[in-house]
């Protein structure tokens, strides 16, 4: 991968959509919750992969509602439109292949969205400003821009995996290698305000849970999932040999039946609205 053009190091095969679509059952209620669309709304998703919380985001929206994707990978695109048929909502969205910084919008749709949304986005780009940018161009004037996006220090197990806090800290890496920004969830408002929109309201969605609780498992499965699709990146840095990654990576899988096992991890939340 060239440095500077955008990287997803979990790749689009099918055991990583299999994890996104475990990855949006846990998480898409947290988020219709905190966009608390009242209906008919114009939307605008960037970098929807497999387009589970647009398709979300277009049932909450209701009747009247305009709702398109956009996607980079084809990959994600055809899974997408698979499951939206399978579901028998093919026509609730748009989904169009393009990139995040320069959407593939018509002119007199530009400046037209009630809300621009991204999220596990920005992280991937060299370059998110440009994003936001465009998110800022593509909303109405006092249109809404949430940000949703990672700060992977605030992830914390307890009691600790052996060996999981070095493995993260090198997936953590993978992201610096490629000049990307693990931490940009703690930059939300200010890209926001940088872009030409004003920064209204922070959030957290909590990604978490302990032994005992409804979808724990999943939880932890998800993170695993996360490290073993980024296995050979994780190897290339030499931090770990295989051996002491696949260790590492059983005995976090093994952890979760730890009748005390707890889980930490919020996702970062940020709206702003265009000044109008």
């Amino acid at each position: 991968m060239v440095r500077g053009s955008s990287h997803y190091v979990h790749g689009t095969d099918p055991p990583e959509q299999q994890r996104l679509a475990r990855m949006n059952r846990l998480l898409n209620d947290g988020a219709l919750h905190e966009l608390d669309l009242k209906g008919g709304e114009a939307i605008l998703d960037l970098g929807c992969g497999l387009a589970q919380l647009t398709r979300g985001m277009a049932r909450a929206a209701g009747t009247g509602a305009r709702v398109v994707g956009i996607e980079r990978a084809p990959e994600q695109i055809t899974e997408a439109l698979r499951q939206a048929r399978a579901e028998g909502v093919e026509s609730l969205i748009e989904i169009r292949q393009g990139d995040a910084a320069a959407p593939p919008l018509r002119d007199s749709e530009w400046a037209t969205f009630d809300l621009v949304h991204a999220r596990f986005l920005l992280e991937h780009l060299p370059d998110p400003l440009s994003a936001v940018r465009a998110m800022v161009r593509a909303a109405r004037p006092g249109g809404r821009i949430v940000l949703e996006d990672d700060d992977h220090d605030l992830l914390r197990l307890w009691p600790e995996p052996p060996g999981f806090e070095a493995v993260w800290r090198a997936y953590i890496r993978t992201y610096d290698r490629h000049g990307n920004d693990p931490f940009v969830g703690r930059r939300l408002p200010a890209l926001l305000h940088a872009a030409g929109a004003e920064p209204r309201r922070t959030a957290a969605i909590f990604f978490g849970g302990c032994a005992g609780q409804p979808g724990f498992d999943d939880l932890v499965e998800n993170l695993a999932a996360i490290l073993a699709g980024a296995r050979p990146e994780i190897l290339e840095i030499g931090a770990f040999d295989a051996t002491h990654f696949d260790q590492a990576l059983a005995a976090l899988r093994a952890w979760r039946a730890r009748p005390d096992a707890a889980f930490w991890y919020f996702v970062s939340w940020a709206e702003g609205v265009r000044p109008g």
